[in-house]
């Protein structure tokens, strides 16, 4: 994707998510000047670690307000594509889950099941599914993973994915992304996995961002791509789209007075969209409440992602999305309830400086930051390879990545974690299989390699 595109694309995602945090006030005006300034000091810093350097000492320059929100946003979707999962929610700067205030579902009359199953099941016959995520959080990538394969055999033709350029004409035959192939949140393992899992599985994948400084030519602009390349092209095609928060509406709302590209490709399609809503019942921050969430878990014992069903769900073989909890039916079909991780400390963050000698702020750093989420094993799919920095040189920060072996240098990470100084143990989370171990410092200088193989016994 070239560099100019990449920029304006960044821009008007920012504008629509901070649109969207504040209920969709200024959500179709242009692009903040502050804004471009910040896009403007990024544009050169190509690698991940130098782009978290600059954020996390210039962030707390810019006064409060929009600018820096902005800033904030930048950081916590950075440290996402770190592999650094709690920073990233820690860091992020409002709760943007969606608030919610009507009579909650009772365990009485409801039952959870199994979120991807329950999708496929309402999926049958339908032509359009789209499924949000929340950029900053990877966790909201798990479902469309497990998804993918599900909507394939059930005659799904065509993925589209938010974060894919459309420069990248080899991508299908060379049948994984490189993170040159789309905007930065490419950068993040999970989402590259998608990309590799879609490809491997015969989807044919589409890129259909669009440039715009408001975010009502983006939404327009994106279902307008879609029409045209899946739709207008293929009359027969069945699509599934994975896309950011809003994007995925029915109907006006979140965006304010903007229609959402699901709505505006309805009207394009006269087809009716069936839309999975799972960014508002999700933990952010574990010390940041959240009165719905929170019970919902506690009632329903949630420990994987799940939909709610009626308990009196009518015939066996019966699809209809009113089998379904929504928790606003207008806008999305299905809401999902991911789980709390049980890795997550509730106790108070640790205050300590940096250890960057050139920050000119504190930063809040976990109890142990080396511990990573529970949910990357993918339903015990991917197993802990442990890592520490040892490979790094005695150079922090460090980012220690796994490529697969039979994939480029410049292919996206199987997974990756970035160490911030020395000391720390973690982890990758990686499939069975054959990887080079690559440590890399903020420049992209190679300080260490060596190869390992997964053998599914590391657990």
């Amino acid at each position: 994707m070239r560099s100019g595109h990449r920029v304006s694309r960044l821009a008007a995602a920012v504008v629509c998510s901070i649109g969207l945090l504040f209920h969709g006030k200024a959500a179709a005006g242009e692009i903040d000047p502050s804004t471009l300034a910040l896009l403007k000091d990024l544009k050169p810093l190509t690698e991940d670690l130098a782009r978290y350097r600059y954020l996390a000492k210039t962030v707390r320059k810019f006064p409060e307000g929009q600018q820096r929100l902005v800033a904030m946003q930048f950081l916590a979707t950075t440290e996402s594509e770190l592999g650094l999962y709690a920073q990233a929610l820690r860091d992020f700067p409002i709760d943007s889950r969606k608030n919610y205030t009507d009579p909650l579902p009772a365990p009485g009359e409801w039952q959870t099941v199994d979120a991807a199953a329950a999708i496929a099941h309402a999926a049958q016959g339908r032509r359009l599914v789209l499924i949000n995520e929340a950029h900053h959080d990877p966790h909201t990538r798990e479902l469309t993973l497990a998804l993918l394969p599900r909507l394939k055999a059930a005659g799904f033709t065509h993925f589209a994915m938010e974060a894919l350029g459309d420069t990248d004409t080899e991508l299908a035959t060379r049948g994984y992304p490189l993170q040159s192939s789309g905007s930065e949140y490419l950068h993040e393992p999970l989402l590259g996995e998608i990309a590799r899992k879609a490809l491997q599985l015969g989807f044919v994948v589409v890129p259909y961002e669009a440039d715009s400084a408001t975010t009502a030519g983006r939404e327009s602009g994106q279902a307008r791509n879609l029409y045209q390349r899946v739709f207008a092209a293929h009359p027969g095609a069945r699509l599934f789209v994975h896309a950011g928060y809003a994007h995925i509406d029915k109907a006006k709302g979140r965006l304010g007075n903007v229609a959402p590209m699901a709505a505006e490709l309805a009207r394009l399609t006269g087809i009716e969209p069936l839309s999975i809503e799972q960014t508002q019942f999700r933990e952010a921050h574990p010390q940041v409440p959240h009165a719905a969430y929170d019970q919902l878990v506690a009632g329903f014992k949630v420990t994987a992602p799940v939909v709610l069903e009626r308990k009196a769900a009518g015939t066996p073989g019966e699809v209809a999305t009113s089998l379904y909890w929504s928790a606003d039916p207008k806008l999305h079909d299905i809401s999902v309830i991911l789980p709390p991780d049980s890795h997550s400390s509730k106790e108070a963050d640790v205050v300590r400086y940096s250890p960057m000698g050139d920050l000119l702020f504190p930063m809040r750093i976990p109890m142990d930051e080396g511990i990573r989420p529970d949910w990357l094993d993918l339903g015990e799919q991917r197993y802990p390879v442990p890592i520490e920095g040892t490979l790094c040189d005695d150079t922090f920060p460090c980012l220690v990545e796994a490529l697969y072996a039979q994939e480029s240098d410049q292919a996206v990470a199987a997974d990756r974690f970035a160490f911030l100084r020395s000391g720390v143990h973690s982890s990758l989370y990686l499939f069975p299989g054959k990887y080079r171990l690559r440590a890399r410092d903020a420049d992209g200088r190679v300080l260490g390699e060596r190869a390992i193989e997964v053998s599914g016994a590391e657990k």
